[in-house]
């Protein structure tokens, strides 16, 4: 008799029975089962939100421990007309102060042109026979490539190699063609090489007579062939009045920490012959290290908001517990960045994060307050106050090496949020905890499966015996009549 047929010999429910039967075995295990999975689900859930907070937190952190991002300096310039003749760039350890200048000459590159008349088109060839090579360089300094030519070779050809060559340190040709006989066509060429003393030179290295309405020189650079129309020059700016130059547009360390670089001539005076000056003021970047603070706080009450989600308790029956519900290790971590976060630091006047305008309200959230509660004047007041009077300040209260707070929160968050840290630890034991109660279902399903058949097979004998008693109390009644 097939065991899917159980109870069909005898006519009792026997299915139901087994089936209860392993239901009451399995039951009350596999509840446990799912109870611990979910807690332990919830757990790893729990533990990732809590990683990524901190990990959002831990990049403030990054850029508050910078000295870099809290002792920057801002320069503002103010142009007396529409023309915006530089732009400034100041370290962070220039000086605070302002300053009048004008730029009066823009660097540049030196322009050759060849004669009028030695081309009448830009079909014309260079060479007549032979081959030969121009070398281009700037004596001043490394720069130089050469190029090669051919039998027949054109102006195009010519420009054409020129611009091409990977090599090329900033030299441009072109081609003009004036339109007129007297003129003809003018190979032009223009360097980018900027400032005094570095004018192009293009030597004919094999002295091709053809190749010298070119060239600027000879192979022993002991002639002269073209000269330049336009030679390379200096940058030139006054700043307060003291003449000031540079061989590119960019004036570096000309007030000590500072650069700027020009990009217009200033504008001329009424008289047609004084510039105009424009004022650098070289003062503190404020508004970029409050916007720094501020993220700062934000970025730790959303730590705490995730806290307090993962931590809390259901105040019923019908509110589940916080994933992470009175967990000793989220409480060490509140505990550890709290101790950071109010200690007093040496390193700076501040003393510490009261003096920035940074407390705690009746929601344990950090903030900067709008109102004096204890007249000690506002959060945003003493904010303002250390922005205006302990700019310097401000960084060694974040970075100093041994004191600073974002250096010793920093380091503190990474020691749970590193790879080998201390919740990848707690992720990877929970994970643990999960394969286990897999492995702890597949042994129960083998288990029920073994006594499921025992069951099976004990029903079935119980069957087949109910069910030939049956047969024979109906021949029995059969003969009796």
């Amino acid at each position: 008799m097939s065991i899917s047929s159980l109870g069909v010999g005898s006519g009792l429910d026997l299915e139901s029975l087994v089936t209860q039967l392993l239901e009451a075995e399995s039951k009350p295990k596999t509840a446990a089962l799912d109870a611990r999975e979910n807690s332990v689900e919830a757990e790893i859930s729990g533990i990732g939100k809590l990683k990524s907070k901190l990990e959002d937190f831990q990049e403030t952190l990054d850029d508050l421990r910078s000295e870099t991002n809290l002792k920057g300096r801002e320069p503002t310039i103010k142009n007396p007309s529409d023309i915006e003749p530089f732009t400034a760039e100041a370290s962070n350890s220039a000086l605070e102060g302002d300053y009048n200048i004008a730029v009066t000459q823009l660097a540049s590159g030196s322009r050759i042109e060849t004669a009028d008349a030695d081309f009448a088109s830009s079909a014309d060839t260079v060479l007549s026979a032979g081959t030969a090579s121009l070398t281009f360089k700037i004596n001043a300094t490394a720069d130089s490539f050469t190029i090669d030519l051919n039998a027949g070779d054109s102006l195009q050809d010519l420009r054409n190699a020129i611009n091409s060559s990977e090599n090329n340190f900033g030299v441009t040709a072109s081609i003009i063609d004036t339109g007129t006989v007297a003129g003809g066509a003018k190979l032009v060429f223009t360097s980018s090489t900027a400032g005094d003393g570095n004018d192009l030179v293009i030597v004919n290295d094999n002295d091709v007579a053809e190749l010298n309405i070119v060239s600027t020189t000879d192979s022993t650079e002991g002639a002269t062939y073209l000269a330049p129309v336009t030679s390379a020059q200096n940058a030139k700016a006054t700043i307060d009045g003291i003449d000031v130059e540079s061989k590119t547009n960019k004036f570096k360390n000309v007030i000590e920490n500072v650069s700027f670089e020009a990009s217009e001539i200033s504008d001329l005076k009424a008289d047609g012959i004084t510039f105009q000056t424009s004022r650098l003021s070289i003062g503190f970047d404020k508004e970029a290290v409050e916007e720094t603070i501020r993220e700062f706080v934000t970025n730790f009450n959303a730590l705490q908001a995730e806290i307090k989600l993962l931590t809390k308790y259901g105040e019923s029956d019908l509110e589940d517990d916080g994933s992470l519900a009175g967990d000793s290790l989220v409480r060490g971590i509140q505990t550890g960045i709290n101790n950071i976060l109010f200690s007093s630091i040496d390193s700076s006047t501040l003393g510490g994060l009261f003096q920035l305008g940074i407390e705690y309200n009746d929601n344990n959230e950090l903030e900067i307050s709008t109102s004096d509660k204890i007249g000690l004047g506002s959060g945003d007041e003493r904010l303002q106050n250390a922005l205006d009077d302990n700019f310097d300040q401000i960084a060694a209260l974040f970075t100093d090496e041994e004191q600073g707070i974002a250096v010793r929160l920093y380091d503190y968050v990474e020691e749970y949020t590193s790879y080998s840290g201390l919740l990848k630890s707690r992720e990877n034991s929970a994970k643990d905890q999960r394969e286990q109660i897999f492995d702890e279902r597949l042994s129960l399903e083998l288990r029920l499966a073994g006594t499921e058949q025992i069951l099976r097979a004990k029903y079935l004998n119980l069957d087949q015996t109910v069910s030939s008693l049956n047969s024979t109390g109906a021949a029995l009644l059969a003969t009796l009549g």
